[in-house]
This record gives C-alpha cells, sequence and structure tokens, in this order.
C-alpha cells in the first residue's frame, strides 16, 4: 500500500497467496489428487436413483471427455459452448474443455432465442454442448429450428463456426449426438496425447468466456485466462475460510462467474461436495439441504425470501447450516446456531473474475464495516476522474479503475484501448473512493449516481435505509430529471403484501435517518413484475428511471 495520500492502493504480492496450479486442468488434478476418494457432488436427477461422485470419478469423466474432444478437432482456445444447468455434466464437460486445451463459452439457460444466436456468433462456438430441456424450454428443437443443418454437423451460413452439438441429459429433437454415447463411444485421443496438451496449456491461455448481464444494450462477452479462474477458486476458499467438510447448496448457475468461483471453486479448491440442483425451486432447496445436510447454502436476497415463504421451511432441519451471514433470513431459523461473518464487505466484477476488494470472514467489525474491503493480492486501484482519468486524491469520490491478475483479457470482438486505459487498468465505471487505511468505498454505477441541487446523492445509502422501513419488501431509487434541481431523488418501493405503507410514511421514516438531500421528493410505488432484472438479479436503473418519469408526469407532478 503507497505511503502517500494518492488514491491508489496495491494489494499484497500475489506470491503471498496460497495457491495451487494456475489452469483450470491442474486446478482439477490437484483437488482430485488431494480428495480422490471424497465424495465431489451429488445429485438428484428427475428421475432415477441419486448420482454421487468421489473426486477421482470426476476427474475421469473430465478426462474421458477431453480425450473425445481432441478426437473431434478440438485444439488450443477452441472455443466449446456450455449450456446448461447445474449438474454434473456441467462440471465434468467444462475441466474437459480446460484439460483439452479448448476456452468454455458459458452460456445462459436463461437467454432467449434470440440472445442465445448472438452469444454463439459472438462467442465464434465451434462445438456445442447442451441440455435437452429446462424447464418449459426444448433447446433441441429451438436449435433445430434455429439451424436446421446443426444434428448433421454441417456448416450454416447463419452461424458459420458452429459445426456441431452434443446434448446433455434426454435426448433431444433434431437427432443430435448424446453425451453419454461421446462417452461410451468416442473416439477418443490416446490418453498420453491429451496428458501432454494438458501441460503445454498455459495460465495466460484463453480458459472461460462469460458474458456479461448489466444494462448494455448487449451482453459483453469476457475473455478470461485460465489464472484468473483458478486464482479467484483458490481465493475463494480462504474468503469464505471453509473447512474441508464443507458441503455446498446454491440457487444460480456455474455460467456466472460469481457462482462459478463462490460454489465450484470454494468447494472443490477445500475438498467438499456440491449439492446440485437444476433450478431454483425452494421446496426441493429446502429438502436437499435436509438430506443432504448442507453447511454453505449461497442465494440471492429474494431467493432466501422465497425459501422463508416455502410452507416446508418452518419444519425443516437445517441444523447442518454453518457458513450463513447474518443478513440471511436463515440465521433465525429456530435450528440453525452459528456465529459464521459472511465477507459481505468486498467488491468486484465479472471482467476481474468476481472480487477485487474484500476483507475475508472473521475480519473485526471495526475494520470490516462501512466499507468494501482492501485489495487482493496482485491488484491496483485507482480513483480517477471520470473525464480526464486523472488521478485523485484520498478521499476524493471518481471511477474506479483496476489492474491485477485476476483482471479479463478482454472483451471479445473489442478492440484493446477501447477496452483499457493507457497504463493498462480497466475503467469500472463504478463510483467510489479510498479512505486513509486504504479500503475502497463502492458508492454505485457511475450512471446511477443522482445529481441534486448540486449534491452527490448514493442510491444505495438510500435503497439500505429503505429496506428497514416497515412495509417495504423491494425498494430501488433513482433520479428523474428536474427542471431547477437536474434530478429529484425518487424511490421505487415494492411493498409487502398488504402492508399499509404510503408515501409520506415512507419519506418520514428516511428523513430521520438520512440528510434533507437525500430524502426522496417522490416515492413510486411499483409491482415486482414491473422490474427488469440483470442476469445476477439486480435491478436495470435506466428501465426503472424511465418508468418512474412516466408516473409521475402522468400525476402531474
Amino acid at each position: 500500500m503507497t505511503t502517500s495520500m494518492e488514491a491508489i492502493v496495491r494489494g499484497a504480492p500475489l506470491s503471498d497467496e496460497a495457491l495451487g496450479a494456475l489452469t483450470l486442468g491442474g486446478f482439477l488434478r490437484e483437488v482430485c489428487a488431494k480428495n480422490a476418494d471424497r465424495e465431489a457432488l451429488v445429485f438428484y436427477p428427475a428421475d432415477g436413483p441419486v448420482i454421487r461422485r468421489t473426486y477421482t470419478q470426476v476427474y475421469e469423466e473430465s478426462f474421458a471427455i477431453a480425450r473425445a474432444l481432441v478426437a473431434r478437432g478440438v485444439t488450443k482456445e477452441t472455443r466449446v459452448g456450455l449450456l446448461a444447468t447445474n449438474r454434473p455434466e456441467w462440471i465434468t464437460t467444462m475441466f474437459g474443455i480446460a484439460l483439452a486445451g479448448g476456452t468454455c463459452v458459458a452460456l445462459s439457460t436463461f437467454a432467449k432465442a434470440s440472445e442465445l444466436e448472438y452469444q454463439l456468433r459472438v462467442g465464434d462456438v465451434s462445438l456445442l454442448f447442451f441440455e435437452g430441456s429446462v424447464l418449459d424450454r426444448d433447446f433441441g428443437a429451438e436449435l433445430s429450428a434455429l439451424i436446421p443443418e446443426l444434428a448433421k454437423s454441417v456448416c450454416s451460413e447463419r452461424l458459420p463456426f458452429l459445426r456441431g452439438a452434443v446434448c446433455i441429459g434426454e435426448t433431444a429433437a433434431g437427432g443430435f449426438e448424446r453425451y453419454r454415447d461421446l462417452l461410451r463411444e468416442g473416439p477418443f485421443a490416446p490418453s498420453a496425447v491429451v496428458d501432454a496438451i494438458a501441460a503445454e496449456v498455459a495460465p495466460t491461455d484463453r480458459g472461460l468466456v462469460f458474458f456479461s448481464s448489466g444494462s448494455t444494450a448487449k451482453p459483453k462477452a469476457i475473455v478470461h485466462a485460465h489464472r484468473a479462474a483458478a486464482i479467484q477458486c483458490w481465493r475463494w476458499r480462504e474468503i469464505f475460510a471453509v473447512d474441508a467438510d464443507v458441503r455446498t447448496w446454491s440457487a444460480n448457475g456455474f455460467f456466472w462467474s460469481g457462482n462459478f468461483c463462490m460454489a465450484l471453486g470454494t468447494t472443490f479448491a477445500a475438498g467438499g461436495c456440491l449439492v446440485l440442483q437444476r433450478h431454483f425451486a425452494p421446496g426441493e432447496a429446502l429438502k436437499l439441504m435436509q438430506a443432504e445436510r448442507v453447511s454453505l447454502p449461497l442465494a440471492w436476497p429474494h431467493q432466501w425470501a422465497r425459501l422463508v415463504e416455502d410452507p416446508a421451511y418452518r419444519d425443516s432441519d437445517l441444523s447442518s447450516l454453518c457458513y450463513v451471514g447474518e443478513t440471511s433470513p436463515l440465521r433465525a431459523h429456530p435450528t440453525v446456531r452459528t456465529s459464521w461473518q459472511e465477507p459481505v464487505s468486498a467488491y468486484g466484477n465479472t471482467e476481474t473474475f468476481t472480487l477485487n476488494t474484500a476483507h475475508k470472514s472473521g475480519t473485526s467489525a471495526a475494520v470490516a464495516q462501512g466499507n468494501h474491503g482492501f485489495a487482493l493480492g496482485g491488484n491496483t486501484i485507482r480513483i480517477v476522474d471520470p473525464l480526464t482519468g486523472k488521478l485523485l486524491q484520498r478521499p476524493e469520490v471518481g471511477e474506479i479503475a483496476v489492474r491485477g491478475p485476476t483482471l479479463m483479457l478482454g472483451y471479445l470482438r473489442v478492440p484493446a484501448e477501447d477496452t483499457f486505459d493507457d497504463a493498462g487498468f480497466f475503467r469500472t465505471g463504478d463510483s467510489g473512493f479510498l479512505d486513509e487505511q486504504g479500503r475502497l468505498h463502492w458508492l454505485g454505477r457511475l450512471n446511477d449516481i443522482i445529481k441534486t441541487g448540486g449534491a452527490n446523492v448514493s442510491p444505495l445509502e438510500i435503497d439500505a435505509v429503505l429496506l428497514e422501513c416497515p412495509g417495504v419488501k423491494i425498494a430501488a431509487t433513482v433520479g428523474v430529471p428536474h427542471d431547477t434541481l437536474g434530478e429529484i431523488v425518487v424511490a421505487c418501493v415494492v411493498p409487502d403484501p398488504g402492508a399499509a405503507v404510503d408515501e409520506q410514511r415512507v419519506r418520514s421514516f428516511v428523513s430521520e435517518r438520512l440528510s434533507s438531500y437525500k430524502v426522496p421528493r417522490r416515492v413510486v410505488f411499483v409491482q415486482e413484475t414491473d422490474l427488469t432484472l440483470t442476469g445476477s438479479n439486480k435491478v436495470k436503473t435506466a428501465p426503472l428511471r424511465e418508468l418512474a418519469a412516466q408516473r409521475l408526469a402522468a400525476t402531474g407532478a
């Protein structure tokens, strides 16, 4: 950390961290060798017996996939798409791609047909592994309609790089090759060749592509090196401070970088077990937690609420839960006994494969509260003027810029000069400042900061207060254009069902806790269906700002 008061901090050298292999294939080999006979994953299929895999079995299947991929012409950095829910095949296919030297393009099962076509095109996917159906989606039928030639491995003008597809799970429409047949019948490259290929994969090679879930018109394809993923997988084990017996359940897909690291990475790095669920269903999740003695549950706030609201919640035995933070309502369940501290004081981006700054679990509240942590190993954080890029002084507020070993290699089809500044920093578009101790304080998106009457207002600060107001279920604060003030602060509130809450009550509640210029001038009540969410379940502010302006205009405000 620098001793000057410039707004720049540096984390400890990366070499100070206890990290293992820095390729995805190396990570898998290392954790599987160490935990060979331990249970790595458990999966309850819709029909059929429960599937359990040891670490040795996970490695063997991943290696078999790699042999099949190499025999099909996959070579270093060939892009292989993966469209599936959290099931064993997602894990073994992803690691198989890595062992074969390919690049896994992680695709969201929430993507609509047009979005999927766009991502396959931008990702230059040449081979696709896909789950036959998810809920009401028949991906086999959708792909057959999109590219009729695909099941015959014939090139199409629509997606000219895509040459074939393999169906995971049930048989898909269109006669696609099946995952289980690929494993049984091959063809397979010699094991020695795949070992040699895996040894030639470098930490700096392209390993994964994730798609952003932000508010841009089109999601960006974010390219990460092997070492970014491996570093964060090793690192999250330490951030969460879990033991080797951790058993992890998650409500969200591995096709998001956060869940990739927090669930898969944490668990495998520790030698624990993943309890897999294809898609979030609260009743089923509670049964899994109880039956499989889950200790680390991972979900978004709205999913915690659904678990609590489920009829089975009260009578569930959740006594195995250990890693449950104070912000989770599961902490209040009568069977839960834990003092674990969730490392909520942190800041990160998909572009940096999750966290840039953090306080690990166990950090004292005096250090962790009210900020977002110190720079992690190898990272440099700067606060710059959003317009000029000039380095600011502490504690001036500006744009957060980051550089470090987990920073993306870039966006596909976007020039480097349009992605990084002259010093190689990624300008995040987020607002924040550094305090005298070198801790980062994140204030929100720059374009979300409300400028009212000459003052800068953070909507996150207001939202935190609004959520404490009785009767408020969801809150999102936006700035609406105003003739004299520039913008006015408007709180968009989803009330609890049947709650007696009105605009005056909400404003009064906030006025008792925040400065007058931060108090919403107007409160707009909306329904959950009015909210547009990103892929990571954050409220998109642009459409909400437009909705609030329309509602206020309709009332003559």
